[in-house]
């Protein structure tokens, strides 16, 4: 949000009712308070006083923007709300329009002074890397496409078909920014035609259309840690599409997606698995052969192991970033049959007797 009028005819101390000596804090705590109490869903038809109470703090919550908006309100204190005549006007005849837009020209020039044609970071760019569930346990480096923009290789970036260049903006005289005045006051803005860059393409390149960029697919070897969860993202800095006006490249976020296993699922450091035992295995009390990452271990089924519990299998699981190790959690699932012999019914049904006696 850039200076403007506004600035000088809202208090906006008074719009979030803290004081000029309030702390960031105390502005913060002011601000949740009206914006719960007015917000729309809350309270319908408040939708104006709403926008009033997020502007106020979009200026006083930065503190570089309300160091702005403080200076601008003590060098125009002859102001009255809605820019009517104040004590400075009345009864000075000899105070000129041209003093006051002078004034608060060179204020917001200032700052819009700093802006043009500015080193600006390049945009950052995200892919989804997917991988194995192994991969993920065990960490892996691999490469992955992204899509970036890069310096054009035919104007080496700028903008100019080979045989010429750049010149500077007639609209702007090469500044990168124009003067627009509002009644008496005049408010400096980018150039609407270079865009603020204080110069324009003449003939543009052919290969980039005149943006000095070209987008391609860059291959990018990167290192996935061991441990990595699905939909982390992993950060790549200064691997991005080019800065503008020589600012940095941006960044690469690379998503990952972790692939699903046949055998094994995930809980922070933990794994997951299940093993099927027999009825008389859960009943009796057994030793069974269960899966590991990179092998098998024998694990000891307590006799009357009910469906659904689950055996523990310490340091079998994920190691964390600090070297943490989580555990093989194992649920039991107790196989019933469905074709049984005559025999085997028998059985079954003889238990089933023995056992309604003992109830």
């Amino acid at each position: 949000m850039a200076a403007n009028s506004e600035w000088y005819e809202k208090d906006y101390y008074k719009v979030l009712g803290v004081d000029k000596t309030a702390s960031e804090k105390e502005i913060q705590k002011s601000y949740r308070k009206l914006a719960k109490e007015y917000h729309p869903d809350a309270n319908p038809g408040s939708e104006e006083k709403f926008k009033e109470i997020s502007v106020a703090y979009e200026v006083l919550g930065d503190a570089t923007k309300r160091a702005e908006y403080d200076q601008i309100r003590s060098q125009v204190p002859f102001m009255g709300r809605g820019g009517g005549q104040g004590p400075f006007t009345q009864g000075n005849p000899n105070f000129k329009v041209d003093d006051f837009s002078d004034l608060l020209g060179g204020i917001f020039n200032r700052r819009r002074s700093t802006t043009n044609n500015a080193a600006t970071k390049g945009p950052d760019k995200e892919v989804t890397l997917t991988i194995s569930f192994k991969e993920s346990i065990d960490g892996v480096t691999t490469a992955v496409n992204v899509p970036i923009d890069t310096r054009c290789a035919v104007c080496s970036g700028s903008g100019a078909a080979p045989g010429s260049k750049p010149v500077a903006c007639a609209r702007c005289n090469g500044t990168g920014s124009v003067n627009e005045s509002q009644g008496f006051f005049s408010f400096s803005q980018p150039c609407p035609a270079c865009g603020g860059q204080g110069v324009r393409v003449d003939l543009p390149c052919g290969n980039c259309h005149g943006t000095g960029k070209s987008l391609m697919n860059r291959k990018i070897n990167v290192k996935i840690p061991a441990g990595v969860e699905d939909g982390q993202k992993i950060r790549l800095k200064g691997r991005g599409s080019l800065g503008t006006n020589g600012g940095p490249a941006g960044d690469v976020y690379i998503k990952i997606k972790v692939g699903s296993d046949p055998s094994f699922s995930r809980r922070g450091l933990d794994l997951l698995t299940v093993a099927k035992v027999s009825f008389p295995e859960a009943t009796l009390g057994s030793e069974i052969v269960v899966p590991t990452l990179n092998s098998s271990i024998k694990l000891r089924v307590p006799p009357g192991t009910k469906s659904g519990q689950i055996l523990r299998a310490k340091s079998y699981g994920v190691t964390g970033k600090r070297g943490e190790v989580g555990d093989l959690l194992v649920t039991v699932e107790i196989v019933v049959p469905k074709d049984l012999t005559p025999e085997q019914k028998k059985a079954v049904e003889d238990l089933a007797k023995i056992l309604s006696k003992q109830q």
